[in-house]
């Protein structure tokens, strides 16, 4: 996927980084308000604990326990062995015939190949039709669908997706199911797995007419996985950096070092693609909604000195020809550039690197890469910024009947079902044979087939979270995840504002916009780093400086006051 590099905070192209904060809230921007008070303006903060109408959570028994073991959430645990996969769950009988948008990115599989039927079948019987759609304009095309209602029986969207809607609040409870009659309580007998899901999970999927209301929040989506750890990365071929006789950088000035050492435009060799929604942690700048306590008051990060000295970093790896000069486009495949070795070092979600090593084990890619290490600006303690919430949801038509819904939660219990289970092995590997076979050392390998049907597409393996997520696949690349893993947890980033989602009121959403268009033009030559203090002063008079209260309100409730 191709960074999303356009100047949108509404254009997000990456599923990988979509796991991660989203290029917006990394660079320190608002994410657009999603609010049931949209009209007004005026922005709202739900909590997303304390509920007592969630599901009752009921610990799933593993079928096996992790061979490495971390200390979760930010270092979660692995596998570098594959046990002999047993049944997670009864099959549940169905009969009826659903429609569920999903996004896309590259060419969707037919519905005919095996891995769908097999799939019918170890679920029960219920069919799922796929309407599969572009994952580079799912965010801003899904606002239409819902709109009209045209979005089939249920659609999976990424909680970034989310940000394209102006009033997603307002969406939610007027488009989608009210789950919460339905999943309250006990449900351990008939949805044993979604009753594992973390009750956090769940707490994330609560949506309120009115958030200052308790009275009004209810449960609208199924969640998907909630993993902590980095969601993104800067990784670097390793196999390059050897070759040209250099080193893992350890601090940004030497990923200057290594960047200009690496870089021949003549050569077509770049350093980088993007450097938008990684970077400002090098910097030490918030994540999403980029806001920091600091001296007593919240402040926002294009206010600090550090905003500043981030967009210089950018602007100098510009002007120095170390960044694709056809970057500003938002046009590239990152990933194939990466692949042929045009790009050193590829902005990504954390998903890259897996992705990555399974082409190299096939024979599509060569070479190895890895991200790189927390690092800090001019000595200073870095920070890495760690996954805060569910990756996004499966929400429910509201015009379905109970016992339709009840049905689909059938199959997002069968897609909740953790490593070391058979319904494991089908939605990640497929129809062994056919997706895949078993590896000397019993591990599935995926065929041409398995990578292009039933790894590459979201399709069912997002539909739910499962009761708990580990580090597998390659043995080789899970020790290596999870001693990056370790290295990098002591400096997680602190979620100011844990237990609730903020939304900035309306005006700041258009601040940002202008915001996030002006930096990129700093940053790749349309405008002088002289403009900064101008945009700085026209972001907090335009929406920035009301929104401070707003976000300090927040910051209060979640931390008690």
């Amino acid at each position: 996927m191709a960074t999303p590099s356009d100047g949108s905070i509404f254009r997000r192209r990456s599923l990988f980084k979509a796991a991660g904060i989203g290029a917006a809230g990394i660079a320190g921007l608002p994410v657009m308000a999603a609010c049931s008070d949209i009209e007004s303006g005026s922005g709202t903060s739900q909590s997303t604990e304390g509920f007592d109408f969630l599901p009752e959570y009921k610990e799933y028994e593993l079928p096996v326990q992790p061979d490495l073991v971390g200390e979760p959430p930010n270092h979660p645990s692995g596998f570098t062995t594959y046990p002999e996969p047993v049944d997670g769950v009864e099959a549940a009988e169905g009969a009826g015939e659903y429609e569920i948008t999903v996004p896309m990115w590259g060419t969707p599989p037919s519905g005919d190949d095996p891995y769908f039927a097999a799939l019918q079948e170890a679920w029960g019987g219920t069919k799922i039709n796929l309407r599969q759609a572009d994952g580079n304009t799912f965010a801003d095309t899904s606002v239409q669908w819902l709109q009209a209602n045209e979005f089939g029986d249920a659609i999976n969207m990424f909680g970034w997706m989310t940000d394209a809607h102006p009033n997603f609040q307002e969406t939610v409870v007027n488009t989608f199911y009210d789950l919460t009659d339905i999943v309250k309580g006990d449900i351990s007998e008939r949805w044993p797995l979604l009753a594992g899901e973390p009750t956090a999970s769940w707490g994330q999927s609560v949506w309120s007419t009115d958030p200052t209301d308790p009275e009004t929040a209810r449960i609208f989506g199924v969640p998907q996985n909630y993993s902590s750890g980095p969601g993104n990365g800067i990784f670097v071929r390793t196999d390059l950096l050897e070759a040209a006789n250099l080193a893992m950088p350890t601090t940004v000035e030497e990923v200057l070092e290594v960047a200009r050492a690496w870089s021949d435009g003549d050569a077509g060799k770049w350093a980088f693609l993007g450097l938008d929604y990684v970077t400002p942690e090098w910097f030490g700048l918030a994540s999403s909604p980029g806001w920091s306590f600091i001296d007593g008051k919240l402040v926002h990060n294009c206010e600090r000195p550090e905003y500043t000295e981030w967009l210089e970093f950018r602007r100098t790896c510009w002007d120095e020809g170390l960044i694709h000069p056809d970057t500003p486009t938002g046009t590239l495949d990152g990933h194939a550039l990466h692949i042929a070795g045009t790009i050193l070092m590829s902005q990504d979600g954390i998903s890259w690197w897996a992705d990555y090593t399974n082409q190299a084990l096939t024979g599509t890619a060569t070479g190895s890469i890895d991200p790189i290490g927390a690092i800090g600006f001019n000595g200073r303690e870095p920070i890495r910024y760690v996954n805060k919430t569910v990756g996004g949801w499966t929400f429910f038509n509201k015009d379905l009947e109970k016992e339709q819904v009840e049905e689909l939660l059938d199959v997002m219990n069968f897609c909740s079902a953790p490593y070391g289970t058979k319904e494991y092995e089908l939605l990640q590997y497929g129809v062994e044979g056919t997706h895949f076979t078993y590896g000397d050392d019993g591990i599935p390998v995926r065929t041409e087939s398995g990578t292009t049907v039933v790894q590459a597409p979201v399709n069912f393996k997002e539909m739910s979270g499962q009761v708990q997520v580990f580090l597998t696949g390659d043995p080789d690349l899970v020790q290596r995840r999870f001693e990056y893993n370790a290295s990098v947890k002591d400096f997680a980033e602190t979620d100011i504002f844990a237990g609730l989602r903020v939304e900035g009121p309306a005006e700041y959403k258009t601040a940002a916009q202008t915001l996030l268009d002006q930096q990129d033009d700093v940053s790749y030559g349309r405008a002088e780093l002289s403009a900064i203090p101008d945009m700085v002063e026209t972001f907090m008079s335009a929406g920035g400086e009301a929104a401070r209260e707003h976000f300090t309100k927040a910051y209060e409730q979640a931390q008690g006051n």
